[in-house]
């Protein structure tokens, strides 16, 4: 496991807060349309702590350059095995490995708590996230045409699986 990457402290939120705003208002890796405060992103913080789903953040140069998480995918009992995978890096961080060490970190993370399968939500036109996570050897399962509406289109998400 790589040194630089550590479990989410309260103190990590106002620069996870600042990459997520960065994506939401940049990219179309979240459907977010607009920036969150720190106390919404305290909130979602908050459902990490104490639970099975891990918060992981890279920090290089004594900053948070990333962060990565496996959440919830559905709330039914019968999905209890199976969660959900994000990954932000900071603009100024990307292009440096940074995303991979986090998802392979976070994947191993998953593999310890027991879960059996890995989901990623990946817009089609996230050409970096979807040959990031088909190297991770998640397999594409599905795709929904224009499910989400951002930047004035709508976009086609692929659902990606990883069985553990």
């Amino acid at each position: 496991m790589d040194t630089h990457i550590r479990e989410a402290i309260e103190a990590d939120l106002p620069k996870i807060t600042d990459i997520y705003n960065w994506a939401v208002e940049n990219t179309t890796a979240s459907f977010d349309i607009n920036p969150q405060t720190i106390e919404q992103r305290a909130v979602w913080f908050s459902h990490y702590k104490g639970s099975r789903f891990p918060l992981i953040v890279f920090v290089k140069n004594e900053e948070v350059a990333g962060y990565a998480c496996l959440s919830q995918f559905r709330a039914k009992e019968g999905y209890r095995n199976t969660c959900e995978m994000s990954v932000y890096v900071h603009p100024e961080y990307q292009k440096m490995g940074i995303g991979k060490k986090l998802m392979d970190y976070v994947i191993a993370l998953g593999r310890e708590a027991g879960y059996h399968v890995i989901i990623s939500c990946i817009t089609t036109d996230n050409i970096v996230s979807i040959k990031m996570h088909e190297d991770a050897g998640f397999k594409l399962c599905g795709e929904l045409k224009e499910v989400g509406y951002k930047f004035g289109r709508y976009l086609d998400c692929l659902f990606y699986q990883l069985s553990l």
